[in-house]
Parts: structure tokens; C-alpha cells; sequence
């Protein structure tokens, strides 16, 4: 299997954090979802990828390419796009692509104009006059211009109305298409991912905690609603992670250890986020 973005042992140091040996491949062809809480290592593990910082162990290759090791070439195959808009906001969407247009060789000017005219963005208004929406996709239409092999969107959704997040999911699986591509994204709406991804990669407080099929990841689990004394009749390779309330306990579950008929809820990609990081170990 070719991979898009593969992480061997990958490890950074911080005074007060550590990115602690992160393992972990894309598929090429594939979209990986990257969950986690504020501060558990999202951003910092992006910037690596991107050789934005530099890490203190393991490997990284992009494309099949050491990441410290790309050219001009290799760089202009993978797009970026943060949470904001980098773009002086004194410009306008036509300066945008000529200034663009100078920095990427494969720049494609119609492709450009036409994610403009799809996402009904105005060639002369200034960025300062756009909304938060605009300026996302604006920066969007920038990314795809190039025509990059590989996405990475750090928390490109965020802040966004259900609309217009929609309409760049949208996006996404049409450049998802050619079956060359692979997008890495990182979000805290879990919903979108759901909709969208193959894989979720779940990482806490720098560690990886799970890399998988996001199918068999929610076919996998189920959620548990019972009393403390139920619970600890269940296996204990059953129970994942349980949580305490008001009417008894909720449990995480792991369906193929479940031996018999019980009423379970299914698990959405949040719930099993949740109690993988607040959850108590049976």
C-alpha cells in the first residue's frame, strides 16, 4: 500500500508537553479525520509534517519523501490551510491569484477563477470586507489551484455555519475523486468527519491513542446505559471506558466481547472521543 503521509516514532519536546512517539499512515486516496482536545498535540504534529518546526526524533515522509528532504516540486503537490486566512487583508480575490500565480509553477488560473465564481466570492472586494466564511474559502480556493496531490486542513471548518460547511465537504469529495489524492484534517467538529472520513486518528495529550477505519470504528462500539453492578458483569475486555451519573452508569463498549442480548446505543465518533479521554477504566 502507498501512503500519503506516514509518522514513524515521531517525537517533540516541549518544557510542558511532549508529541510522544506518534505512529501513524495515510493511505493515499484516503481522508484522515484528527481528533483530540485543545492542546493535545493536533497543530504540533501538522507543523512537523509540514517542516514548519523541527522534530526531536523519528521519521516523517510525505508523499514518500523524507518531509526535511522535499523540493519546490514535492511542496508544490501538497495543499495547507489553517483555521484563518493568511492573506493581507488589504488584497482582493484577483490579487490574491496573481500573487499566487508567482509563487506556485502548476497555478491554474481558470481552476482558481472557477472555485471563485462556484463559492460566489467578488474579484474586487477587499479580504478585511469578507466574512469569516469567505476568507475560508477563499484560502480554499488558493489550496486547490496548485492542483496538490495531498490536503492538510488544520481545523478549516472551525467557526464555520453548517452551510457553508457543507458546501466545503463538498469540495473535498469532489477533489477526493482522483483516486491519487489524500486529505489529513484536523477538526473539532466531529459530525464533519463523520461524514467524510476513512480514518480517525485520536490523539491526548500527545500520545496516540487510536489510528483506525472510522467504519469499524463505530460498528465496533456501542454505548451501555445500566447500573454499577451490571457493568461489572459485563467482560472486562467488553468495557472500554465507563462514566458515572445521576441514574447509574454509561459504559463504552466493545460489541464483539459483548456474549449476550443487551440494549446498546450506537456511538457517534464524539462519544467514543469522550469517554476515551474522560472515561474510568473498568
Amino acid at each position: 500500500m502507498d501512503y500519503a503521509i506516514e509518522l514513524s516514532n515521531v517525537t517533540k519536546k516541549y518544557s510542558e508537553f511532549t508529541l510522544n512517539n506518534i505512529d501513524l499512515k495515510v493511505p493515499c486516496g484516503c481522508i484522515m479525520g484528527f481528533v483530540g482536545e485543545n492542546g493535545a498535540g493536533k497543530s504540533t504534529t501538522i507543523k512537523l509534517m509540514l517542516d514548519l518546526i523541527k522534530k526531536d526524533g523519528g521519521t516523517i515522509k510525505i508523499l514518500g519523501k523524507d518531509s526535511t528532504q522535499l523540493s519546490n516540486s514535492d511542496k508544490e503537490k501538497i495543499g495547507f490551510v489553517m483555521d484563518n486566512c493568511c492573506f493581507p487583508e488589504v488584497m482582493n480575490a484577483t490579487e490574491v491569484g496573481k500573487f499566487s500565480s508567482k509563487i506556485y509553477k502548476n497555478w491554474d488560473f481558470k481552476l482558481y477563477y472557477d472555485y471563485l465564481k462556484r463559492f460566489d466570492i467578488s474579484l474586487k472586494k477587499k479580504i478585511k470586507e469578507y466574512s469569516k466564511g469567505m476568507k475560508m474559502k477563499l484560502t480554499i480556493a488558493c489550496a486547490l489551484s496548485h492542483n496538490p496531490s495531498l490536503l492538510i486542513l488544520d481545523e478549516a471548518t472551525t467557526g464555520l455555519d453548517p452551510i457553508i460547511r457543507d458546501e466545503i465537504l463538498d469540495i473535498f469529495l469532489e477533489f477526493m475523486q482522483d483516486e491519487t489524492h489524500s486529505i489529513f484534517m484536523s477538526s473539532h467538529i466531529t459530525s464533519d468527519l463523520e461524514k467524510v472520513c476513512d480514518y480517525i486518528t485520536l490523539i491526548h495529550k500527545g500520545n496516540l491513542i487510536f489510528s483506525v477505519e472510522k467504519d469499524d470504528l463505530l460498528e465496533s462500539h456501542g454505548i451501555v446505559k445500566c447500573s454499577e453492578q451490571e457493568l461489572h458483569q459485563l467482560p472486562s475486555k467488553a468495557v472500554v471506558r465507563y462514566r458515572k451519573n445521576q441514574f447509574g452508569v454509561e459504559a463504552l463498549v466493545n460489541k464483539k466481547y459483548i456474549t449476550k442480548q443487551l440494549l446498546m446505543d450506537s456511538a457517534s465518533i464524539e462519544d467514543i472521543m469522550l469517554f476515551s479521554i474522560r472515561g474510568m477504566k473498568l
